[in-house]
C-alpha cells in the first residue's frame, strides 16, 4: 500500500530545501569542525539537519528523527511507528574541500521497515526517489540497475572508514582484491550517491566495511526498487544498522560476496 502523499512530499521538500542550503554554503569556506581525527562537520550539516527536524516536527509531531548530527536521537519527539533517518550532508569531506560530490539522504522507517528513500545531489540537480512497491526514479524517470553479470566487466565503488589509518590492512586488502578482478574501482566519497549510482546502472556494485545507517538507509530503498540487492558484507540480510554493506545489481552479488569471504579468511 502506498505511503500517505504528505510523507513522500515532505521528504522531497526537505531534500530540495537541503540542496538550496548546500549551494548557499558551497565554496564559501564554511566553518569546519572535527568530530574525529578526519571526520568533519560544517555549518551546512548542522543547518540542514535543523531544518529537516523542524519541518518533520511541524507536520508529524509524533515521529522520531535519527540524524547524523544528533545521532543519539536528540530531538526525537515520540516513539511511534515512524522514524526518519537523515544524513544532512553525505560527503562532508568533499564539500569542505570544494569537491562537488555530496548529497542529502532522507529515509523513512514504518514499523521498523525502510519504506521511503530520497537522495538529492544539489550540484547535479539529481533527485533519486523510491517508495517500497512503487519503483525507483531519478527526476521522475524510472531507474533500473545494470545487466553486467561478471566481475570482470563490472565497475565498483567503495569507501574507507574514518579509522582507516589505525586499521588500514583489511580495507586495502579488499580494495586490492577487487582491483584485480574487476574492470575498475572508484571511491567517490558519498555512500548515499554510491548506492544510487548502482541503482541507476552507473556502477555495478559497492561495498563498505564501516558505515552508518543514515549513509545507506535511503539508498537501500532506491536500490531495491531499481532491481538491485543490498546485504551485509558476508551476504547476511540487509540491516542499515549492521555497520557494513554490500550493494550490487544482484547479478554479481554472489561473486562479490565470495571474494570478500576469501579476503576475510586469509591469514
Amino acid at each position: 500500500m502506498p505511503l500517505a502523499p504528505l510523507l513522500v512530499a515532505t521528504a522531497v521538500e526537505a531534500a530540495l530545501a537541503a540542496g538550496r542550503i548546500h549551494r548557499q554554503y558551497f565554496g564559501q569556506n564554511p566553518e569546519i569542525q572535527k568530530k574525529g581525527r578526519i571526520d568533519l562537520v560544517t555549518a551546512a550539516d548542522i543547518e540542514v539537519e535543523r531544518m529537516c527536524r523542524t519541518l518533520i516536527a511541524a507536520r508529524f509531531p509524533t515521529h522520531c528523527v535519527l540524524g547524523e548530527e544528533a545521532a543519539t536521537g536528540e530531538g526525537a519527539s515520540g516513539e511511534g511507528p515512524y522514524r526518519w533517518i537523515i544524513d544532512p550532508l553525505d560527503g562532508t569531506t568533499n564539500f569542505a574541500h570544494g569537491l562537488a560530490i555530496f548529497s542529502v539522504s532522507i529515509a523513512l522507517e514504518v514499523d521498523g521497515r525502510l519504506s521511503l528513500g530520497v537522495v538529492y545531489d544539489p550540484m547535479a540537480e539529481e533527485l533519486f526517489t523510491a517508495e517500497v512497491g512503487q519503483g525507483a526514479r531519478l527526476n521522475g524517470v524510472p531507474l533500473r540497475v545494470s545487466t553486467r553479470a561478471t566481475l570482470e566487466d563490472a565497475m565498483l565503488c567503495t569507501g574507507f572508514p574514518y579509522s582507516v589509518r589505525e586499521a588500514r590492512h583489511r580495507p586495502v586488502d579488499l580494495l586490492g582484491a577487487f582491483l584485480r578482478e574487476t574492470q575498475a574501482v572508484r571511491r567517490l566519497g558519498s555512500a548515499a550517491l554510491d548506492m544510487c549510482y548502482v541503482a541507476a546502472g552507473r556502477l555495478d556494485g559497492y561495498w563498505e566495511e564501516v558505515i552508518q545507517p543514515w549513509d545507506i538507509a535511503a539508498g537501500a530503498v532506491i536500490l531495491a526498487e531499481a532491481g538491485g540487492k543490498a546485504s551485509g558484507l558476508g551476504g547476511e540480510p540487509f540491516d542499515a544498522f549492521a555497520g557494513h554493506v554490500l550493494a550490487s545489481n544482484a547479478l554479481i552479488h554472489d561473486a562479490m560476496t565470495q571474494l570478500i569471504r576469501e579476503v576475510r579468511h586469509r591469514p
